[in-house]
């Protein structure tokens, strides 16, 4: 059956900016390009991409993790603020690998929206970039996709995938940890990408002028501040020093991240006094009224990451950490666990 001219229907005649896709390609590769390591074989603009595993690897392992931005998405849409969304999205998951041990290898990134803004785009890949060169992964490749009628006009979702190497003899997975190690946080940049739907209830609460000078930024930017990236650091002290724990402080906060690093038997016992909360997190506790307990569960409350060494090892990982540019804090220890106790408290 033949249709006629009027009867005629195209992908544009669907909303679909067919051209875009092919250009945001274009605009991201010199980007991409930066982050290539030498195991990568063939990268971006393939139906998929190639990674050996180096030769320096005796018995590797391959480890996985994804994860998204969350509703932090929501404040970047209010602001108007792209570039730093695309850090997030790579620093959750490589951050989540790392703590297994492992290298981060590759990465690739998901980007839907309902009808594509290029200008937007491009500033959210280009940090999505961004934060691979910060973790020393190749930007490998990913998927755009253009779904009309799903999403608000200006909105997107993110969501990201990372594969990191190490040595099964090294994998980090907690079995060493004994009463008595000492327990290390390592500051965070701000919220990260966890607690955004408390952030915004108590910013609708408090309304304040997103704008306004805080602590001598604005307050929406230090809101958006990207989450921090610890592969580098963490990988050359893991080099020097025996790390028989890692924790990734997301969601869930102190207390419900800590122990997924502790074997039975242990709790982690963590003097709060022991590091800064930053201003940001005193903010959102007077105006959102928010509990001391319900902080730590929710928020990282200053602290990224946590690492646990032995207590011989402490001042050498403290210093390693702190000429690498970090600011790290020995912030409680580990001890038995009494019939009862929680596997982490505060006090």
């Amino acid at each position: 059956m033949s249709i006629s001219p009027k009867e005629s229907l195209s992908y544009r005649d669907a909303g679909v900016n067919i051209d875009a896709g092919d250009a945001l390609v274009e605009a991201i590769k010199p980007f991409a390009r930066r982050t290539m390591r030498p195991e990568v074989l063939a990268g971006i603009g393939g139906f998929g991409a190639l990674v050996e595993i180096s030769k320096k690897y005796r018995e590797p392992v391959l480890v996985a993790g994804t994860d998204g931005v969350g509703t932090k998405l929501k404040l970047a849409f209010q602001l108007n603020r792209h570039d730093t969304v695309g850090i997030d999205l790579v620093a959750m998951s490589v951050n989540d690998v790392l703590v297994q041990g492992a290298e981060p290898l590759f990465f690739l990134d998901y980007f839907a929206c309902g009808k594509l803004d290029l200008a937007s785009a491009t500033e959210v890949i280009k940090g999505v970039a961004r934060g691979c060169e910060l973790a020393g992964c190749a930007l490998i490749g990913g998927e755009t996709a253009e779904m009309p009628g799903m999403y608000p006009a200006g909105e997107y979702d993110l969501a990201g995938f990372a594969v990191g190497v190490v040595e099964k003899s090294a994998i980090i997975d907690g079995r060493s940890i004994a009463a008595g190690d000492a327990v290390l946080g390592l500051a965070s940049s701000g919220a990260h990408s966890n607690g955004y739907s408390l952030i915004r209830a108590i910013i609708e609460r408090a309304k304040p002028d997103l704008r306004a000078d805080f602590d001598g930024r604005p307050l929406g930017e230090v809101l958006l501040e990207p989450t921090r990236i610890y592969v580098k650091p963490l990988l050359a002290l893991m080099r020097q020093v025996k790390v028989k724990g890692l924790a990734h402080i997301t969601g869930g906060g102190l207390v419900e991240n800590v122990p997924r690093a502790l074997p039975e038997g242990v709790t982690a016992v963590l003097q709060k006094s022991a590091w800064p909360m930053p201003p940001l997190f005193d903010w959102l506790q007077q105006h959102g009224g928010v509990a001391d307990a319900e902080m730590h569960r929710v928020f990282n409350c200053g602290l990224g990451m946590t690492l646990i060494v032995a207590e011989a090892d402490a001042a050498a990982a403290l210093r390693l950490l702190t000429e690498a540019g970090e600011r790290v804090y020995r912030i409680g220890r580990i001890e038995a666990r009494a019939p009862g106790q929680a596997r982490t408290v505060v006090v």
